[in-house]
């Protein structure tokens, strides 16, 4: 049975809106139409993180939270403030939480990090997805690459030693020695972290259904090679699919996720994953829309709930796991599932000879040709249906 007291607890904050809809986004995002009640917004939220503390009798202090959408930064420092001081009265924080606020690079944002610092935000994550301007346009992006390094030097004087940005490959027309150029450019930034991850095309997205021209399949893995050897010279270590660190300066939300740590999420179409004090695991998400969410006052902000099984929760914590380059710890698997190690071993053997999968005393991990076959690993710990 999963020990609740020995999983960690991080908490998510979704801001649904921003200026303007990307055409490759399939994240619970609207396109801002006249001003934002910011007010009512995090009254809201504030009320939805009180409901769940209560509905879980959750006493566990929080050990970071990442306020995402959408676009965050949409918001006024001073929001932010009040959004934080009061949560901090509904549940406890840890006293060295890490607070990560999303931002985007346009100079309104940018003119708002001070504030954003001041209110208790300690990381900033920037969306800069590009240093090309034509790139930038072709993926719908509003700000341009002036921008994007205007708003790097912003988070610098405002105080934020500790940064992420995000930067995306394989955008359309871009060639090996583009996306080696805007990876160059992000590293001169000084930034302790980077995302660098592939333009996929989800389904519900205008990307999806207009797909724009880019190099093939291998070309995007050549791609892919390139920048992480660009990124190991000057000495960032890769600890996820697509996460970056300097100086072990990890993201500690997402890190907790990937270990199938506990997360409460609030704000419009955000999802909580809770191991309850009897060691049922449940999943939550809130209402979606965010006039349908400003309507959960009346009677619940929840949009569903669903018990998770040991099965599911056992591929659930392989899904998220195997995307560290450290892979999972199966002494940590009884505690944080409620599976046994015997669960995993005949696959683990298989995988093993195949050369997808690697032991190494209580640790397995996918090889780096199992980065590349990771579905097929998964697919073998799928829970079959009754």
């Amino acid at each position: 049975m999963p020990n609740r007291q020995d999983i960690p607890l991080t908490l998510y904050i979704h801001f649904p809106w921003c200026e303007r809809k990307c055409p490759y986004c399939d994240f619970n995002s609207h396109e801002l139409r006249g001003d934002i009640d910011e007010v009512e917004y995090v009254s809201l939220l504030l009320q939805d993180l009180q409901r769940d503390q209560r509905q879980f009798e959750e006493t566990r202090p929080i050990e970071a939270i990442f306020l995402g959408g959408g676009t965050p930064s949409l918001f006024s420092g001073s929001a932010m403030q009040d959004l934080l001081g009061q949560a901090r009265n509904i549940i406890p924080f840890s006293e060295t939480v890490e607070i990560t606020l999303e931002a985007n690079p346009g100079s309104s944002e940018a003119a708002k990090f001070s504030e954003f610092r001041n209110a208790g935000i300690n990381r900033l994550s920037l969306g800069i997805q590009s240093f090309d301007d034509d790139s930038l346009r072709k993926i719908g992006r509003v700000h341009d690459s002036r921008q994007a390094m205007a708003a790097v030097e912003s988070a610098s004087v405002a105080g934020f030693s500790n940064f992420n940005l995000d930067l995306m490959f394989g955008l359309p027309d871009q060639s090996i020695d583009q996306a080696c150029k805007d990876l160059e450019t992000a590293l001169s930034l000084e930034s302790t972290h980077l995302s660098c991850y592939q333009l996929t095309f989800e389904p519900n997205t205008l990307f999806y259904h207009q797909r724009p021209k880019r190099i093939d399949d291998d070309g995007l893995w050549d791609m892919q090679c390139a920048l992480q050897e660009q990124l190991r010279a000057h000495g960032f270590e890769q600890y996820e699919v697509s996460a970056y660190a300097r100086d072990q300066r990890y993201s500690r939300h997402n890190l907790n996720y990937w270990n199938y740590g506990d997360y409460l999420g609030i704000g419009a179409g955000a999802h909580s994953k809770i191991t309850q004090a009897d060691g049922a695991i449940t999943r939550t998400w809130k209402s979606k829309h965010p006039k349908q969410y400003a309507k959960g006052t009346t009677k619940t902000f929840i949009g569903g709930q669903e018990q998770v099984d040991i099965d599911l929760a056992l591929f659930e914590y392989m899904l998220n796991g195997l995307r560290l380059n450290k892979g999972i710890s199966l002494s940590a698997l009884e505690t944080r599932t409620g599976a046994s190690i015997e669960c995993l071993l005949n696959d683990v053997q298989v995988h093993r000879q195949q050369g997808l999968i690697e032991v190494k005393g209580d640790m397995i991990r996918a090889s780096d040709k199992g980065f590349r076959f990771i579905d097929s690993i998964l697919e073998t710990l799928l829970p079959i249906e009754p």
